[in-house]
């Protein structure tokens, strides 16, 4: 495990969150990331349930988390973070220009093509369930994320990963597919069940996740 509170890189989290959430809070892609290329990181643990202080909205104007900093850059956003660890050590961008290119085409359609709609799904289920206007709305969120995930599914057919080898792209795709963990939507699809399986047993992987989890467990 690379957590080091003399770390000069400083992670934020949450202390707690609802059971549902545990292993699905954005700073584990920023963890995974970091435990990826060896990087060493402490973390900041803010209460889920108080107004941020004033210093961390300077850094996450928005009061969510991850936000990140180093001894270069303090940014926010979990996408923009995984891209800069994945450009300022080896390891989750390919060499070759087109590679990474691809790599991070990857991430962002992670990001943009599939994870609004995975949210709007987890959304109605976790925060709206039972509500009269889910009853409408939820065939047609589940048909739309249907189709991107048949989509992706076909993309990747056999491959173990969506390009030559792991990248910061499958990274981020397989951590918003996590969302859909366990349910009816990616069951149907076992390419992508089993793609999802493979990321999840990446020894980073699973650094990160029992970091995160401990971080929780030793505030309750």
């Amino acid at each position: 495990m690379t957590v080091d509170p003399q770390s000069d890189i400083v992670v934020s989290a949450y202390q707690w969150v609802p059971d549902f959430a545990k292993g699905h809070v954005r700073d584990l892609r920023v963890r995974w990331a970091l435990e990826e290329v060896g990087a060493a990181y402490a973390v900041r643990l803010l209460d889920v349930t108080a107004d941020r202080p004033f210093d961390y909205l300077r850094e996450q104007p928005f009061g969510q988390v991850p936000a990140y900093r180093d001894d270069q850059v303090r940014i926010f956003e979990s996408g923009a973070i995984v891209m800069h660890i994945a450009e300022r050590w080896p390891g989750l961008l390919p060499a070759d220009p087109a590679g990474r290119a691809r790599a991070v085409s990857w991430l962002v359609a992670a990001l943009n093509s599939i994870e609004p709609i995975t949210q709007q799904l987890a959304e109605i289920d976790f925060f709206h369930k039972g509500a009269a206007w889910t009853e409408e709305r939820r065939p047609q969120v589940l048909e739309q994320a249907t189709k991107r995930l048949e989509q992706l599914a076909a993309y990747l057919g056999d491959r173990d990963w969506l390009e030559r080898a792991f990248t910061a792209g499958d990274l981020m795709m397989v951590a918003v597919l996590r969302i859909f963990d366990g349910t009816p939507a990616l069951e149907s699809h076992p390419v992508l069940a089993a793609y999802v399986k493979r990321g999840e047993a990446r020894p980073a992987f699973q650094r990160a996740l029992a970091a995160q989890l401990a971080d929780f467990k030793q505030a309750a």
